[in-house]
């Protein structure tokens, strides 16, 4: 069986994947010319997702030289109701919500007008480390690379064949797409979007959403409900068709999927292997993912780089860059949120959050990425708390 040879491969042509391609093609074009870009599918092809695109994406999205001109729906407003209370936040340009079927063909047809080689219909089938590098069959041929990049999702075979044998924390979520002209949900209007945290009362680790989002030019609410283990299929059943019912919407065909979180200490590279995207884990408290899916891409490709121009070790540089950076910090807090908020006293975290409009504003700031928040230190946020001049509105 012949074997082709590559510099790079990428498992899986989604943000975290395409990501990677293009932070080569625009800072090492030489390696680029010999990266493979592999999908199981073929672009544009559906993936399940609510789609939400928060401004750090947007602003990663635009480093990466790719701008977000696919069709969107904007939301300036947010509706949140917790335990106990509803809280009404309205901010310029809070998200953008689009479909990731129209997303990732965009991300992956500019890797490849940049000089990437993009191979589609070709399911990963095995993965096996030898020979300083690591062997990939596919159902459209066989490939060896010194390194390859697991951009292939929450059940990741990269993952599981050359990191690590763990899944990790997996969470789940149920989603359906349904008209808005046939609810009685004005979010689409006026460009709002929904969350309902009061399942937590129920025992339920997660939350309800309502998103606004267009689908062939027609407007529709996508509708979901995500949860922290445990969490049965009935549960997450019964709490969909509740989100549903609030927004004056018919049971209709809904999908699950998995979401991988992202686990303090985890490994997320080994001897020629790198994973990015939900392959290493993402938000546990919202269970949010195209952000850092781009940021992992962006570090990947840099270690890479680094392993070719320096010498260094590319799994080590990467680790290293994931576990002490900006991101890495941000996704440890919101670990740390996730079992607060999802736990035995969530009540009482509940009751904390409500009281300040500020620290509501601060955390928005933060977890979207506005004005580099999301970079700056718990101590900064503390300080921006209690010292009116030092918070701007970010």
């Amino acid at each position: 069986m012949q074997v082709e040879r590559r510099e790079v491969i990428i498992v899986g042509a989604g943000p975290a994947g395409a990501a990677t391609a293009l932070r080569l093609a625009a800072r090492a074009p030489e390696l680029a010319a010999g990266t493979l870009l592999l999908d199981k599918a073929r672009h544009p092809r559906d993936k399940t997702c609510a789609g939400g695109v928060i401004p750090k994406a947007s602003a990663l999205l635009a480093s990466l030289g790719v701008p977000l001109d696919v069709p969107q729906a904007r939301v300036d407003a947010a509706a949140v109701r917790v335990p106990g209370r509803s809280l009404a936040v309205e901010r310029d340009d809070l998200c953008r919500v689009v479909r990731r079927r129209e997303l990732d063909a965009r991300l992956a047809f500019a890797a490849r007008d940049r000089g990437i080689e993009l191979r589609e219909d070709a399911r990963v089938r095995a993965v096996a480390r030898e020979r300083r590098g690591a062997r990939v069959e596919t159902e459209a041929g066989t490939f060896w690379a010194p390194v390859v990049v697991g951009a292939d999702g929450s059940g990741s075979l990269v993952r599981r064949a050359l990191v690590a044998t763990d899944t990790g924390v997996v969470g789940r979520a149920v989603m359906c797409d349904v008209p808005a002209a046939g609810t009685s949900w004005d979010g689409h209007a006026r460009r709002r979007y929904d969350f309902d945290f009061r399942p937590v009362a129920r025992g339920l680790r997660g939350y309800a959403w309502a998103f606004p989002c267009w689908i062939d030019r027609v407007a529709h609410v996508n509708v979901g409900v995500y949860a922290l283990p445990p969490a049965s299929g009935a549960q997450l059943h019964d709490e969909l068709a509740a989100a549903l019912d609030g927004v004056g919407a018919r049971p209709t065909r809904w999908q699950a999927f998995p979401i991988r979180t992202f686990v303090p200490g985890a490994p997320v590279a080994a001897p020629q292997a790198l994973l990015v995207g939900d392959a290493a884990g993402c938000d546990p408290l919202m269970g949010e993912g195209i952000s850092y899916a781009l940021e992992y891409g962006i570090m990947a490709a840099d270690a890479i780089i680094a392993a070719r121009t320096r010498g260094a070790d590319a799994c080590a540089v990467y680790q290293r860059a994931v576990g002490e950076g900006a991101m890495a910090r941000k996704l440890r807090r919101l670990e740390w949120a996730s079992q607060r908020f999802y736990g035995r006293h969530s009540a009482w975290w509940f009751r904390l959050a409500r009281l300040s409009g500020r620290a509501q504003q601060i955390g928005l700031a933060w977890y979207n990425g506005i004005g580099a928040w999301d970079e700056r230190s718990a101590w900064a946020a503390l300080g921006a708390l209690v010292r009116p001049g030092a918070w701007q509105g970010a």
